[in-house]
């Protein structure tokens, strides 16, 4: 029986987590973000007050540990090349996902938050959140396609075959 190495292992976590993250992406898109997007400011109500929903928790959670174990992941299996480059590459997707994010999808999620404070027209806020949707499932499908990646490094063996040099 083959024994698992810790660099297949840790790769292994990597797709768990971000199969974590997807399920989050399209609750989010499917379900919450429809209804809180749809009627600002008296949609906002779906995350103010005492009952609303702060689903922070989730994504402060999901992507500190998504990004350590991509990390540890692309440490663990830096010296199987083909693994390394596709790590590579789900990592440095996910790293342009997080600077959007930080820069536009965040900054506007704490605008629609506080949208009852807020001189904007309804028809304005409707037009940025259906804007912020669209973005955001951009992004999204960005993510997606980031795990494939992963998937393909599982496929390479962990022991590259060495080259003989000609005679």
């Amino acid at each position: 029986m083959k024994t698992l190495r810790l660099s297949t292992i840790s790769l292994m976590l990597s797709i768990i987590l971000w199969g974590t993250l997807l399920g989050g992406i399209a609750y989010s898109h499917l379900v919450y973000f429809p209804v809180y997007l749809s009627a600002l400011p008296d949609s906002a109500v779906v995350v103010n007050g005492p009952y609303g929903l702060h689903e922070e928790l989730f994504w402060t959670l999901i992507h500190p540990l998504l990004i350590l174990s991509l990390v540890v992941s692309l440490a663990l299996n830096w010296k199987i090349r083909a693994r390394r480059r596709l790590i590579g590459i789900s990592l440095t997707l996910y790293a342009l996902a997080i600077v959007a994010t930080a820069f536009y999808f965040v900054p506007e999620l704490r605008a629609f938050k506080n949208s009852p404070n807020l001189a904007v027209s309804p028809a304005e806020w409707f037009a940025r959140g259906q804007r912020w949707q669209k973005l955001s499932w951009l992004r999204g499908t960005v993510m997606y396609l980031g795990i494939v990646p992963l998937l393909l490094a599982l496929t390479k063996p962990v022991n590259e075959p060495q080259r003989t040099k000609p005679l």
